[in-house]
Order: structure tokens, then sequence, then C-alpha cells
């Protein structure tokens, strides 16, 4: 019979007992834990990467190109601080071009909005051939942008333009659609609206979509009607998705440029018409750098522009955030 023998366990000096050192990681368990703790960052990093150099840079270099007197093919530029800023302050078509800018934003991004969300609400409904409805609604963001803009330029001519030829159909005046200031502002409104409602109207409905359909089956049950349900189950349901889609409107809305410059019915013209009366903001920058030459002037134009579409952006996400969900509440 073999006899075991017990060993004693370690004791420090007193009689305590010393706990044995816990064993060395492993090199694989240590690059186990460090892929689980820095590998998402470098995931991303190619993104932030990437961003800091098309979209970071050049902002700030842009604010930095703004507080110099620098123009194209100038040696030594001047620093000049916020000199730029204050003429721009004082710049009367700016404000012309600020306050067309904001019109033009106003009569696109509030009816895109509300033909798209009924839209949505449509297409969202049992139809035959629903890809077929879908695919048709966004084939105008799918036309190239120059084109829409000739197509439009011709359809609200002043003398052969569709537009005018249905209203002399109608017994209506012709209308000056590129000399007229409000006019012009409708027009290329349309344009904006003609291609952008149905893309915003599938991202409305892919929101649709992924909302319980058990919320509706009892809302129903409780005796909802269908608007009652859209107003009380649907809409509140859809607030981040409008959120999204008034921002990314207001972006893009208060930096229009190709619509306006394909409008413009003179040869060669950046200025938004003869007297600049559906000049964008985005216009007269190009115009300050490209024709003028100033291009801390321009510049600054930009970093203004910049700071006006962060400011209505969040009033926006306030106000929609307060109309579609009470507050989040």
């Amino acid at each position: 019979m073999t006899v075991v023998e017990k060993t004693a366990p370690e004791t420090a000096p007193g009689g305590a007992h010393r706990t044995p050192a816990p064993a060395r990681p492993s090199f694989r368990h240590r690059l186990s834990r460090w892929d689980v703790k820095y590998s998402p960052y470098l995931y991303v990093a190619p993104f932030f990467l990437l961003f800091g150099l098309v979209g970071l840079f050049p902002l700030l270099y842009t604010a930095y190109v703004s507080l110099y007197d620098w123009k194209i093919g100038a040696d030594d530029p001047g620093f000049i601080g916020f000199d730029n800023y204050v003429e721009l302050l004082h710049d009367a078509q700016f404000w012309k071009s600020l306050a067309n800018t904001l019109s033009i934003f106003v009569l696109s991004s509030g009816p895109q909005i509300v033909i798209a969300v009924l839209l949505a609400a449509l297409l969202n409904m049992k139809l035959r051939g629903p890809t077929g409805w879908r695919v048709g609604v966004l084939l105008p963001y799918a036309a190239s942008l120059v084109a829409i803009g000739i197509i439009f330029a011709n359809l609200f001519g002043p003398k052969y333009g569709l537009v005018n030829g249905l209203f002399e159909l109608l017994g209506l005046d012709r209308v000056d659609w590129q000399a007229d200031r409000l006019s012009s502002h409708v027009a290329i409104a349309l344009m904006v609206n003609w291609r952008w409602t149905g893309y915003n109207a599938l991202i409305v409905l892919a929101a649709m979509q992924a909302i319980p359909k058990e919320l509706n089956e009892a809302a129903l049950v409780d005796g909802a009607g269908a608007v009652r349900r859209f107003f009380s189950v649907t809409l509140p349901l859809l607030r981040p998705t409008l959120v999204f889609v008034v921002i990314t409107s207001t972006i893009g809305g208060l930096q229009i440029f190709t619509e306006p410059k394909l409008f413009d019915a003179m040869p060669g013209s950046n200025n938004g018409g003869s007297t600049n009366q559906f000049q964008t903001v985005t216009l007269y920058m190009f115009q300050s750098a490209f024709e003028n030459f100033n291009l801390g002037y321009a510049s600054a134009i930009a970093w203004v522009l910049f700071l006006l579409i962060l400011v209505i952006a969040l009033a926006n996400f306030l106000i929609t955030r307060r109309l579609t969900g009470n507050g989040g509440k």
C-alpha cells in the first residue's frame, strides 16, 4: 500500500498561511483581452481619420483663412482679425442672399416633409405592386441634378415654358419666373421638392414598417379610426425619424446651390438672377471666392452659414421633438 504524503501549506513567518502567487497570464490571454478592449477603436478609426482629413481640417482651415485678407494670387495675405465678419454684417447683398435662402428653405422643406409623411402613409397601405410604387417615388432622386435643373428651367421659361402655356389655356397671365423674386423662389422650391420628397418618404416608410403591428391592432380594438391611429400611435413613434429628416433637410435647404445656379437663365452667371433675386448664400460665397477672388471674405460667409445651420437645425430638432412626442414624454 502506497502512502501519499501530504504537503503542509506554506506558512509565512509568524505562522500565517501564505496564498500562492497567481499564475501569470499567457500572451494569448493578454492578446485576447487587448482585442476586446482596443479593437472597437481600430474599427472606427478609418472613419475619423477620413473625417479629419476631408471634413474637420478644411473646416478649421476655413476659419483660419477668414481671419486674413486672403486674395487669390496674393503672396502674403495680411491678418485682419474679424474685419471680414464685420464687413459681412454691413453687406446688403449678403442679407438679401440670406433672405432668399430662408425663403426657398421655408417653401421647400415644410411642404416636403408633410408630403413625404403622407406619401409614406399611402405606400404603407396594401397596394398592388408595392415595389414598383416605391421605385417610382425614388426615381426623381436617381435622376441627374443637372438634367433636372435644365428641365425645370425650361418648364418655367418666361416665353415658351410649359407652365406659362398652361396658364394661358386657363386664361391667366404669364409669369416671368426668373425675373420675379417670389416666383423664382417658388419654382426653385418645386424643383427641390420634386427631387427630395420621394427620398424622404422612403425613409419615413421604413420607420413606419418597423412599428409593431400589435400597437395599431390594440388601438383598432379600442375603437380608434385610421386618422386617430395615425396621429396617436404612428406619428409619435416616428419622432426619431422625423427629427433626422428635418435636420437633413435643414442642412440641405440652407446649403442649396445647384438648383438656383442652373435655374439662372443668364449664360455663365453665378449671381442668381440679374438683380440677385434668387441668389442664395452659397451662390454669394461662390461669387466672392471665384469672381471677386476674395477667399477670406468667402470663408467668413461659409462660417456664418455653418453657425446659422447649427442654430436652425437645433431649433427644428426641438420643435419637431415637441410636436411629434410631447417633448419626449
